[in-house]
């Protein structure tokens, strides 16, 4: 890579978006387990698109119910590990805390995309984020990326900051990058 070459990242929420969300009463909740862990259809294919175009692929997920005492660490590591193995990911950002631990990377704050910033230098505003709730899209937004909300039809609020994309699928949102990469190499952007 260049000396001017520009790092960008897709950042992705993990429940929801790389694998399908527990739903009860139309509320999204995390896997209990790996062994219950369910994979979204052709999500691998779907990544690998995004990787030949030079995107790291970044996880960022609030995983809460450790700090709640409702899921063990190492269960989560372990469905994280799972999701690995099967797509290429570049790396885990993960939130143990919950709301009221106050951190600066449980999203809605957009500290797990600074910290991977900062690791692998990337440019923020070259960058994509996709999640499926509120939080995702605003913690992308407050950190300059572009943001693209995968509307799943749950039961609770919607994003109060506008999406750059709303959609209905991984395929979708990844499609909806490439064709923004695209019109951006054209136009010199």
């Amino acid at each position: 890579m260049g000396i001017d070459a520009v790092r960008r990242a897709v950042f992705l929420d993990r429940d929801g978006v790389l694998n399908h969300a527990v739903l009860v009463n139309g509320r999204p909740y995390p896997p209990r387990n790996a062994e219950d862990l369910r994979m979204v259809e052709d999500a691998a294919v779907e990544l690998a698109r995004l990787k030949k175009r030079g995107y790291l692929l970044i996880v960022v997920t609030n995983q809460p119910d450790v700090a709640r005492g409702s899921q063990l660490r190492s269960e989560v590591e372990a469905m994280n590990a799972k999701i690995a193995a099967a797509m290429p990911i570049d790396d885990f950002f993960v939130c143990y805390h919950d709301d009221l631990d106050n951190c600066g990377c449980r999203k809605p704050k957009p500290g797990l995309m600074t910290q991977a910033a900062e690791r692998y230098s990337i440019h923020l505003a070259e960058s994509f984020l996709i999640g499926d709730r509120w939080r995702d899209v605003e913690a992308g937004s407050r950190a300059g990326c572009r943001t693209v909300w995968i509307d799943c039809g749950y039961a609770e609020q919607a994003p109060a900051v506008t999406p750059d994309a709303r959609v209905e699928s991984l395929a979708e949102a990844v499609h909806w990058i490439v064709n923004e990469s695209e019109i951006e190499s054209e136009t010199g952007r």
